[in-house]
């Protein structure tokens, strides 16, 4: 299955950080996202009961590599880890070994981009966590940092603001 005609304008402009610790930051949208991957799939083959249209993530990495390997001659050594970071401040770590069967969700059934959860959701099928569900992808960082461990490591960021840290700074004192 190819990319859907049917998906329009309405998504094209949510965009998703790329990070790489060699070549910096890229902007991507969903559909290019997609497009760069090549063949797009049912999401619920690879998650049962989840809906709408995915592509491999391992494939469009794959493309990625090739890309920016042919378009800047460089070497790239083999990632350790997937940094996810969501709009919602959901943060997740995940060791690259456990992204054989991962899936970017990145539109509704119809091809239109997803309403919610959206501009992509990250699904890792069987990994340490039974299915590592990371919705409102905003950013992705490729990681070589050893020390990250084997294991998914995934949460809410704690953010204070600054009012909060002098109320706590005043009850602490």
């Amino acid at each position: 299955m190819m990319v859907p005609k049917a998906y329009n304008n309405a998504g094209k402009d949510a965009s998703i950080e790329i990070e790489h610790e060699q070549f910096g930051v890229e902007q991507w949208t969903a559909i290019v996202m997609s497009e760069l991957a090549g063949e797009v799939f049912p999401i619920d083959t690879r998650v049962p009961g989840a809906s709408g249209l995915a592509f491999d993530w391992q494939k469009w990495f794959e493309e990625w590599l090739f890309l920016l390997s042919y378009t800047t001659q460089a070497k790239l050594p083999q990632p350790t880890h997937l940094k996810l970071y969501a709009a919602d401040s959901f943060e997740a770590t995940i060791p690259w070994t456990q992204l054989q069967a991962a899936a970017v969700l990145f539109a509704e059934n119809d091809g239109s981009p997803l309403e919610q959860a959206g501009p992509i959701r990250f699904y890792v099928p069987n990994g340490t966590s039974k299915c590592l569900n990371v919705k409102n992808v905003v950013r992705i960082v490729i990681s070589t940092e050893q020390a990250l461990g084997d294991e998914a490591a995934y949460g809410f960021k704690q953010q204070w603001s600054a009012d909060e840290l002098r109320k706590k700074k005043v009850l602490g004192s």
